[in-house]
């Protein structure tokens, strides 16, 4: 009797090989250079804060006097000085470097949101890309089969010589389709690999099903969202506080700082050689310059950064408006082609076929059904990722653009879905 018999084998799920999307956000993450630029601007703002906040450095030196004496009045000393800055200046320098470290930290999370939005709007071409190279594959199978079907009949004098020639031409034009697919394949992959940051990442399946169902998103639950979370809103509300600070900061400037000297006189021949010393302290008298400039520059820097914030929150609001209308249009068309156009599309094709081998329908009619077949196709694809890219503009806060010169292009235009991307062009034969 066997007292550990062999536990029964249950297989194994079969392991999918590819990147998913997490890994390509990981890998974006570490290796896009804009966010390593970014996070080196808040290393830069906080080096700043640390600088302006330091106290003058002493001052020491010789001093000789009635040199020319022939050693009877001559006087050979050290001397000593430091400026004391008042109205709490340093404090609030580094009050208004404080805010500038704020704003640069929201530069940071900016950029980094952009960078994770640009990685999913590629991530959904290359999958819609994925898809387009096996729908083309398959529409090669559906004229291939209408090829056959034609060339039989032709060999039993039931069609004529016109048909085959445009089943042939049928033929070529899927042929054409599978390399337009392939090369907006190429095309979608370099340009993922280019903002994950790995420029030669090689060619491979991406996991993930760009058709899968989605929680539907509400306008004013989104603009909520947007206006509470955005880090370019929070990046201006950051500006208007250290705006104001450097008012405070412009305001104290003319509070005149102290300077104390002190001095040692190891020899004074004036009194029989003897040591002795000194004192001095200055201020500054502050008639003409009061700093009355840069106190009116500041103002009016605070008043327009307080308009500023104003102006993002508009400008949010109104980049978010064509967003989520192409994003409406798109989970609209999704749905009506899952659920109705294209299984009509598929049956209208079956039964074409079928009367045409029957002799019930002529070529133009199968070829018709073939064609609206493919088209429909081809539209739902594109209808899929616009409404990814919709989504991703959405839940990525309406930035993107991360390579962008200065890493900061975030404008309606700039996201994908508003400037009306599709996807990557197939276009049925004979259209």
């Amino acid at each position: 009797m066997l007292l550990n018999p062999a536990a029964e084998v249950v297989p194994l799920p079969p392991v999918e090989i590819g990147l998913t999307l997490d890994q390509l956000e990981a890998t974006a993450l570490a290796s896009n250079p804009s966010i390593c630029r970014a996070y080196n601007l808040v290393a830069a703002a906080r080096g700043n804060w640390v600088q302006v906040g330091l106290k003058p450095n002493p001052s020491v030196g010789y001093e000789g006097q009635q040199l020319g004496s022939g050693g009877l009045a001559e006087q050979h000393g050290v001397f000593f000085g430091q400026e004391i800055p008042t109205g709490g200046k340093l404090r609030l320098n580094r009050a208004v470097a404080q805010g500038e470290i704020l704003v640069a930290q929201q530069q940071l999370a900016a950029q980094r949101q952009r960078v994770l939005t640009d990685v999913r709007s590629s991530y959904y071409r290359v999958l819609v890309a994925q898809r387009q190279v096996g729908l083309a594959e398959e529409l090669i199978e559906v004229a291939d089969e209408g090829s056959r079907a034609v060339e039989a009949l032709f060999k039993a004098s039931e069609v004529g010589r016109v048909d085959v020639l445009q089943s042939q031409l049928e033929s070529e034009q899927a042929q054409i389709l599978r390399q337009d697919a392939r090369n907006a394949y190429e095309a979608a992959w370099r340009e993922l690999a280019a903002v994950v940051g790995v420029p030669d990442l090689p060619v491979q399946t991406l996991l993930g099903d760009p058709a899968a169902p989605s929680h539907e998103l509400q306008f004013e639950a989104t603009l909520s969202r947007l206006l509470a979370t955005s880090p370019e809103l929070s990046g201006a509300v950051a500006d208007l506080q250290r705006a104001r600070r450097a008012v405070e900061r412009a305001r104290v400037e003319p509070i005149p700082n102290v300077t104390v000297q002190g001095l040692v006189n190891w020899i004074d021949n004036g009194i029989g050689g003897k040591p002795d010393g000194g004192v001095a302290i200055s201020v500054p008298l502050p008639l003409f310059d009061r700093n009355q400039g840069a106190i009116m520059r500041a103002e009016r820097e605070a008043a327009a950064a307080s308009y500023a914030v104003t102006q993002t929150e508009l400008d949010l609001r109104s980049r978010l408006a064509p967003v989520y209308e192409a994003y409406a249009n798109a989970r609209n068309q999704t749905e009506r082609y899952r659920k109705t156009i294209l299984p009509a599309a598929e049956e209208s094709l079956e039964l074409t076929r079928k009367m045409y081998g029957i002799g019930e329908t002529n070529y133009i009619g199968l070829l018709t059904a073939q064609r609206t077949f493919t088209q429909t196709n081809v539209n739902y694809l594109d209808a899929i990722l616009r409404l990814r890219q919709a989504e991703v503009a959405m839940e990525g806060l309406l930035l993107s653009g991360s390579l962008g010169s200065n890493g900061e292009s975030s404008s309606a235009t700039a996201s994908p879905a508003s400037r009306g991307a599709t996807a990557p062009q197939l276009r049925g034969p004979g259209r």
